[in-house]
């Protein structure tokens, strides 16, 4: 499976598709709140105002409940752009209630705000901003434009321009706060999600390759006994068939394809052994040769150093090393101006190799997040630049297999190169 392929995942869009079921249930606590209010001004507290308008738009809210009920399933999954038109619907009908009810010095103006975190949640940034523009005018306006604020009869309260122009910016104050923290949060968790979903397809892919081998040997069980049951039955009509005859030189023919389909059958059954005596185990140095092979033909030198002269170690074999390396190496090569360095090194405890090259290094505002998911070096006007995704694939597979990854510069070059250390304990790579 290739990269690019991967990062599809990210790139199918940014956000997770909402369904009906929630906002209707999000509406119906907003329908039940506005009446409790309603009913709570005008029944207990005996303020002077009209209700009639304001139950006849909450009944709208509620036509438009039930018609979404019985309409669609209870599981459907809105697009974006319904999600986006249905909150906008919950911004406009909270104004115009706001509107009958004192404008915003109605205490409840605040729940403007409920939309768009809503959408900064769950939908894309361009929706969110289109709601956060919506309840900013809609906040406007109300600030101008209001039916006086129910209470006591024969008293009108008005409050202070000063204090109506507060609440208005702490209302949009409260909401582009509001709605920036809640849009960084959920994408950096639906980047998260993404991230370890490309991972898990690659640890699955390795997996299907490495049970190959077991699906042959089971294959081979499996017809092993109908092609035995052929060989007899056709060495038994050459024994009945006069020789030279038509039918028993095409009972010899059936006999020896069986045989040979037999062979063929021990071989497959061979692979799961045959295979982890010859490449299931390695020298330390030979593995970072297999590793590092793949990307000399780039016009950059690829060199393998080893620190130590004692004895090489022998290590596993390990898929998840191999493409998590893998990827290092060949982001090393990628900005590597004519060299990229292998150190390989080993002690009593740990096992170590230290990726080096002499590209430019890692940016710095880079450097405290790279292996994160989506963060990238390339800048975005380099053309096939990724997403950062490969490095953190390669970040969570090498420290599945035990390994700890320092990234860091090379200061003592200039310019100074990018250097990744890679550590292993012996017992989690050294084969025992």
């Amino acid at each position: 499976m290739a990269l690019a392929e991967l990062t599809e995942i990210n790139q199918r869009g940014p956000s997770h598709n909402l369904r009906l079921k929630t906002l209707i249930n999000v509406r119906w606590l907003a329908v039940i709140g506005q009446s409790s209010a309603v009913f709570a001004v005008w029944l207990l507290l005996g303020f002077s105002f009209e209700p009639v308008f304001c139950f006849a738009l909450i009944s709208v809210s509620i036509f438009v409940n039930l018609f979404l009920t019985f309409r669609y399933p209870a599981n459907q999954r809105l697009s974006s752009r319904s999600s986006a038109a249905l909150l906008a619907y919950d911004i406009i009908q909270l104004a115009v209630l706001l509107f009958l009810t004192g404008g915003l010095q109605n205490p409840f103006s605040f729940l403007l705000l409920v939309p768009v975190v809503i959408s900064a949640t769950a939908l894309s940034i361009n929706y969110t901003l289109f709601l956060g523009i919506l309840g900013i005018t809609c906040a406007t306006l109300l600030a101008v434009f209001y039916l006086p604020l129910p209470w006591l009869e024969g008293v009108t309260l008005k409050l202070p321009n000063i204090y109506i122009g507060g609440m208005w910016f702490s209302i949009i104050s409260s909401l582009s706060f509001t709605a920036i923290y809640a849009f960084r949060v959920a994408d950096e968790a639906r980047k998260l999600s993404d991230a370890l979903t490309a991972t898990e397809l690659v640890l699955q892919r390795e997996q299907h390759l490495s049970n190959l081998d077991g699906l042959a040997a089971a294959a081979a069980h499996e017809l092993g006994t109908p092609l035995a049951t052929i060989a007899l039955v056709s060495k038994e009509m050459t024994r009945e068939l006069e020789k030279g005859s038509a039918l028993f030189e095409d009972a010899k023919l059936l006999r020896s394809q069986a045989e040979r389909c037999r062979e063929i059958l021990q071989k497959l059954t061979s692979l799961s052994t045959e295979g982890d005596r010859h490449i299931g185990t390695m020298p330390f140095t030979a593995f970072m040769e297999e590793i590092a092979e793949p990307h000399r033909n780039f016009g950059v030198t690829v060199e393998i150093k080893k620190r130590d002269k004692s004895r090489v170690p022998d290590c596993l074999r390990n898929p998840g090393i191999l493409y998590g390396l893998g990827n290092i190496v060949e982001n090393a090569v990628d900005y590597a101006n004519e060299k990229v360095t292998l150190e390989t090194g080993w002690d009593d405890n740990n096992l170590w190799v230290e990726v080096n090259d002499d590209g430019r290094g890692f940016d710095d505002e880079v450097l405290a997040r790279i292996g994160e998911p989506f963060v990238t070096r390339r800048s975005r006007s380099t053309q096939g630049g990724g997403l950062g995704l490969g490095l953190f694939i390669a970040k969570t597979l090498l420290e599945r297999s035990g390994a700890s990854l320092i990234f860091k510069n090379d200061l003592k070059k200039q310019p100074s190169g990018a250097s990744v250390l890679v550590k292993w304990p012996r017992s989690a790579i050294e084969a025992s």
